[in-house]
């Protein structure tokens, strides 16, 4: 029951973690290869998920501190390989089936299966993704199972007056060999799941062209960049920061840089125009700022001048407001539809902006990349056609 009590937790816990590793993820991937692989997401997050469940299941259930304080047994068992022992004992008491089954039931077995199951699937990812060597395994499971029976040693990490569970040196023996195993059977299914290579060159593809999301995280980490260089130009210039910092950030940034500011050099993007460079990228700018954040607040404005006007009921003032919200909320998914379609906005067309990948590719995988590329944009004009 316990088991299942930390599975459920596990899962519940897993949605709050995974959106805290997104961003970063994200921002990752972008840098790394220009695109994120459905495949790697996969494996990532399904390795957070693992984790969180093992670590759960280790700590799950907690005590009461009452029920701790009054604990006086050991807080170690030193002495290696004694399971051997409590499973010898149990053994004389198989006599048939039933006692078969039953002497798998016992502590002293299934705690056994425990703690080598509970680090077998680190050692497949560590074989498979992260392409680790067997000595290496050997070394990161030691270091895990070590973690974990400090984590018990300490009482949670001196949340306890003292240990609620035993730091046993044979689950640090057993859960290594359950990474060591892990390491083994990866091997019999390596042929079968599509290689870290593999993987990497298909995201080094996709990456040779901007996506919508990769465009979407470029906007925010820019605005989330400029802000910070507003609060260190507001150190030295008290008057107009913000002004300020938008010609350094936004116009003379991209200038030198040929089209990228600090955040699209890091995602490896940049917007490139026709002609007169320079110019169009401020009216660009200008046009941006007030289309996205100029535009919501007048909408909002004109509500509360309408309110205010006519002197309206509760009810139909609750109407106005309600209604400005809503269509601001689908003035922004709209457009953020349209550009995780990979749709080119009108202000784009307009000031004929183009955004440009320059995520690098090996010069011994080009060749074999550009004629992949060439196939995966004829795939996807087809589909944005039909």
């Amino acid at each position: 029951m316990s088991y299942i009590v930390a599975i459920k937790t596990a899962v519940f816990t897993f949605p709050i973690l995974a959106f805290l590793f997104t961003i970063p993820f994200i921002l990752n991937q972008y840098h790394k290869y220009g695109a994120i692989h459905y495949f790697r997401v996969l494996i990532i997050y399904s390795f957070i998920l693992y984790l969180i469940t093992a670590y759960f299941l280790v700590i799950l259930p907690l005590p009461t501190f009452e029920e701790v304080a009054n604990m006086t047994g050991p807080t170690t068992q030193l002495i290696p390989f004694a399971f051997i022992g409590d499973i010898i004992e149990n053994a004389n008491e198989i006599t048939n089936f039933n006692t078969f089954i039953n002497f798998f039931k016992n502590s002293s077995v299934y705690v056994v299966l425990f703690n080598i199951v509970l680090t077998i699937p680190f050692g497949m990812y560590l074989r498979y993704y992260f392409k680790c060597s067997l000595k290496k395994t050997f070394f990161l499971s030691f270091l895990l199972s070590l973690f974990f029976e400090l984590t018990q040693l300490s009482g949670l990490y001196f949340i306890y007056p003292r240990a609620y569970r035993l730091f046993d040196v044979d689950d640090l023996i057993l859960n290594t060999l359950g990474g060591v195993l892990g390491y083994f059977i990866l091997g019999l299914f390596k042929g079968i799941l599509p290689s870290r290579e593999k993987i990497d060159e298909e995201s080094l593809i996709k990456g040779t062209k901007v996506s919508g999301l990769r465009r979407i995280t470029l906007f925010f980490l820019d605005i989330f960049l400029y802000f910070v260089l507003v609060i260190f130009v507001s150190i030295f210039v008290k008057d107009y920061p913000f002004i300020i910092t938008a010609i350094i950030y936004y116009v003379i940034i991209p200038t030198i840089w040929k089209g990228k500011t600090i955040g699209s050099k890091f995602l490896n993007v940049r917007i490139t125009y026709n002609r007169f460079n320079f110019i169009k990228n401020i009216l660009r700018l200008a046009f941006i700022y007030l289309y996205y954040f100029q535009l919501p607040i007048i909408l909002v404005v004109f509500a509360m001048s309408i309110v205010s006007h006519f002197n309206l009921s509760n009810y139909f003032t609750i109407f106005v407001y309600l209604s400005v919200f809503l269509f601001i909320c689908f003035f922004y998914l709209i457009n953020i539809i349209l550009i995780l379609k990979n749709r080119t906005i009108f202000y784009d067309k307009i000031f004929k902006t183009k955004y440009e990948s320059t995520i690098l590719i090996p010069d011994s995988k080009e060749n074999e990349i550009e004629e992949e590329t060439i196939d995966v944009n004829k795939k996807e004009d087809k589909s944005e056609g039909n």
